[in-house]
């Protein structure tokens, strides 16, 4: 046997790991000690936390947790399948009718996430001789369920509906299947697409409409039905893409859509195929929290409360906060935009060590020069931690340059 020293093929992973600390740009997981809360410890530290996805706070809601106590009780910790084989369970079906009917469609299938949703999605039911019309800032899953399915990908300018309808027309006499795709708010800016202008170049064309609503669920909407129902364009959007991740508080993501959409997906969405099926605690948890969407509307309200104080405040303070290099944020999602990564990246830690948590996101999340820490409110921070909040701002901001 050879003595001589093997060299380490993955010795390029160290190189680039160097060139983004280099950039300043790397950076190392922070670990939550506790629950999901507005106020909550990471690495050892009490910080506000302005970086969660928990918009209603349904993470440690009640009712969520005695379901999912409740539900492993009586089903045990793990479904033992994929969905196809032995792993539906009743409860499964439970929830995936009461998204359907909270949504206002025909049926609905849950996955284990957003992005398996969006990417098993578009790869299910598109191929080569197909086309995807993208908008230029799409989720990533949107982006990496596009180069799947191998269809041809056309991308217009964010939500620029003149240069949609320039790719839609510059196709629509090429065999085919045509996808018009977006998201309903977009989760780096916090701006809302423009579904009612792209439903009608969908119709005009005879596209399939997509949207996903991973960030308007519980958002936006009557009891945060999503875009759908914030535009009023029930009936007119093919396939609605949701999470059950953010404002629900727990895991997974879903389609909705006709019955036969739902019963192709059975058939052909490889992450529903290939993937073991919830747990049964996640599921009775998700059907608790569509509950308490219906039943406790004051949440949103609160919410939308915080959002506009919050906005207004940081604006005040001096800071970019989208509209004038990026769109404008119309949702809970509020960036302060600071351009340069390392400078974002150190801005984060310094506001860290000040005791709030608002997360640096830079390149390739972003484009160059578009670098941010993205804050998002939550209906369950009080008014005397937005406060604290934003004096720390004030004074990282000011410490750094970057406030006068």
């Amino acid at each position: 046997m050879s003595t001589a020293t093997r060299t380490n093929p993955l010795a390029f992973l160290t190189d680039q790991l160097n060139d983004l600390k280099a950039r300043g740009t790397h950076f190392k997981l922070r670990v939550l000690e506790d629950e999901q809360e507005p106020v909550c410890t990471f690495d050892g530290k009490k910080v506000i936390n302005l970086a969660s996805n928990n918009y209603l706070g349904l993470t440690t809601h009640p009712l969520l947790r005695e379901a999912a106590l409740e539900a492993t009780r009586k089903y045990g910790v793990g479904s033992g399948a994929v969905r196809t084989i032995a792993g539906t369970m009743k409860i499964h079906m439970e929830l995936e009718e009461k998204i359907a009917r909270f949504k206002n469609v025909e049926a609905c299938v849950v996955f284990q996430s957003g992005f398996t949703a969006n990417a098993g999605t578009v790869s299910a039911f598109l191929g080569k001789e197909d086309f995807i019309i993208s908008d230029a800032l799409n989720h990533a899953s949107i982006i990496d369920g596009a180069r799947l399915s191998r269809a041809k990908i056309l991308v217009f300018e964010h939500k620029n509906i003149a240069q949609a309808e320039e790719k839609l027309a510059s196709v629509n006499n090429e065999p085919g299947k045509k996808l018009l795709i977006t998201d309903g708010v977009f989760s780096m800016d916090g701006d809302i697409g423009p579904l009612p202008a792209l439903c009608d170049l969908a119709e005009k064309y005879g596209a399939i409409m997509m949207v996903d609503d991973a960030h308007s669920s519980g958002v936006l909407g009557r009891n945060g039905r999503g875009t759908i129902d914030h535009f009023n364009v029930h009936g007119r959007v093919d396939i609605q893409v949701g999470t059950l991740s953010k404002a629900i508080g727990a895991l997974g993501g879903y389609v909705c859509g006709t019955r036969d959409l739902i019963d192709f997906l059975y058939h052909r969405a490889r992450p529903f195929l290939f993937s073991t099926s919830h747990p049964p605690s996640v599921a009775a948890t998700c059907i608790a929290a569509f509950d308490v969407l219906e039943n406790e509307p004051e949440r949103i309200e609160k919410l939308w409360e915080n959002t506009r104080y919050w906005k207004k405040e940081l604006g005040l303070l001096g800071f970019d906060i989208g509209g004038k290099t990026t769109p404008a944020s119309e949702t809970p999602i509020t960036p302060i935009i600071l351009g340069d990564g390392k400078l974002t990246m150190e801005f984060s830690r310094e506001l860290f060590q000040e005791g709030v948590l608002g997360t640096g996101i830079a390149f390739p999340t972003v484009p160059e020069g578009k670098a941010r820490i993205r804050t998002i409110m939550t209906a369950t921070h009080t008014h005397d931690q937005l406060q604290q909040a934003l004096e720390k701002l004030k004074k990282v901001g000011k410490k750094m340059g970057v406030l006068a």
